[in-house]
Order: C-alpha cells, then sequence, then structure tokens
C-alpha cells in the first residue's frame, strides 16, 4: 500500500465508521461461528497499525505479521510484543501446524498470487484450525481506492471460493457483508466515474455522519452468518483445510 494509506490508517482506526463497526461484527462472527478452542494460538497476517489485534485478543494468545515498517512499530505498542515481517507467500519463518485461527482482513486481494498466499496459510493451520478472511467485492466498483491499496483484483464470491479450493480448503458461510450500505457505496463509485472524481480519500466523514454509517454497518453484527446478504461491499467466510 502507499504510505499514506499506512498513514491514515494510524490516524483514523479508532474513530473511523468501518474499522470500528467491522471489529465488532468480526468479533460477533468469530463468537457465534469459528468454536475456537479456549486460550487459542491466532495469528493475523498483514495487520497494518494493529487495530484488529485487541479484539482478536479477546479470542486467544496472538501472534502478527506487517510488511510495512512503519505500521509494524505501531502494531509492536498495540500488542506488546514485537510483529513478525514474513511476507506471503512464503510466510518464512512461521511455523507449520500451528495456529487455531488465522485472521487475514482484506489482505488477500493484495497477493498477485493468491492461491499460493493461501497454501501457505493452511500449512501454518493446527488441526482443526480455521482461516478468517474479508475482501473487497465486485471488480467493477474497481476505483481510486483499490489503486493506492495496491490491490489485484477485487473479488466475486465465485472467484473466492474458487482461489480457496484450488488452495486445499473448505470455505464455510462465504457471503457479503457491509450490505446495508451498498447502495450508497456503489452509487457513490459510480458517480465518481461518471464525473471523473475518482478519489481514494477515506477520511472520517462529518462526526454526526460517521456515527450514523457505524451504527448502521454495525446492525450486521445480528445479522452476518445468521442469514444469507444481499450484495455488500465485501465478502467474509471461514475457510479450513477440505
Amino acid at each position: 500500500m502507499d504510505r499514506r494509506v499506512y498513514d491514515r490508517m494510524a490516524e483514523h482506526d479508532s474513530t473511523h465508521w468501518w474499522y470500528r463497526a467491522r471489529r465488532d461484527i468480526l468479533s460477533d462472527y468469530l463468537t457465534r461461528e469459528a468454536a475456537l478452542p479456549e486460550q487459542a494460538r491466532i495469528l493475523e497476517i498483514g495487520c497494518g497499525t494493529g487495530h484488529n489485534l485487541p479484539m482478536l485478543a479477546r479470542f486467544g494468545t496472538v501472534d502478527a505479521i506487517e510488511i510495512d515498517p512503519a505500521a509494524r512499530e505501531v502494531a509492536s505498542l498495540r500488542l506488546g510484543k514485537a510483529v513478525g515481517e514474513a511476507p506471503l507467500p512464503a510466510l518464512s519463518g512461521v511455523p507449520k501446524a500451528s495456529y487455531d485461527l488465522i485472521a487475514v482482513l482484506d489482505v488477500v486481494e493484495h497477493i498477485e498470487d493468491d492461491v499460493a498466499a493461501l497454501r501457505a496459510m493452511r500449512e501454518r493451520l493446527a488441526p482443526g484450525g480455521k482461516i478468517l478472511i474479508t475482501v473487497p467485492a465486485h471488480q467493477w466498483m474497481w476505483s481510486a481506492h483499490d489503486v493506492v491499496n495496491h490491490h489485484h483484483r477485487r473479488y466475486s464470491k465465485a472467484t473466492l471460493n474458487a482461489a480457496i479450493e484450488q488452495a486445499g480448503l473448505r470455505p464455510r458461510k462465504l457471503g457479503y457483508f457491509n450490505s446495508l450500505l451498498f447502495p450508497l457505496a456503489a452509487g457513490a463509485r459510480l458517480a465518481g466515474r461518471i464525473t471523473g472524481r475518482d478519489d481514494s480519500d477515506d477520511t472520517p466523514p462529518p462526526a454526526p455522519v460517521n456515527k450514523l454509517f457505524e451504527a448502521i454497518f454495525r446492525a450486521e453484527r445480528h445479522l452476518v452468518g445468521r442469514l444469507p446478504m444481499p450484495p455488500g461491499v465485501s465478502i467474509l467466510t471461514l475457510a479450513e483445510p477440505a
């Protein structure tokens, strides 16, 4: 990702509606769906500034990896120990058959060979382990945001399912989320394309709007994993060895 993306992440990951609501959605989803053992061993790959690490720590002992040096420094402070820097797909030095949960939250789209990356993660799972995956949806929504984040692709449910299966994994409850705000997001992307004002600005909106968007997105925590969601901005699944 561009340096400015990490800088904005560090500045806004505690206040932006998207980060705050997504953490609550994923926490509820893991509680209901993951069936993790007590004090599970957890690895987050591509942890950025570490804003997900306290949430993941509710479920066990967390290790983390981040390749950007400045973001890794911030994440290490949040984790209370050194964050590693092993890049995908090699994951050099990351022990095999070790983790009950691997979290890759908007990461796989950054990797050119996504199947090799998922295969490497599968090899790091302990027996019964799972991979929590989120990715951006709909290639037609490609925008300046994807460019500055160095995405290789956005996914459909079919293309994500295919990559997971090619890596020797089986997806569970693969489906959309961030669906309630999808019409607004899709409209904004299309308007930007038509007017030529497509940009990558992801700073929080004014406080009342930020609070409203957070409440709407957070409401999905009652739905995701329980009901099939209509098209959304993102796709979520738990994958396990086939």
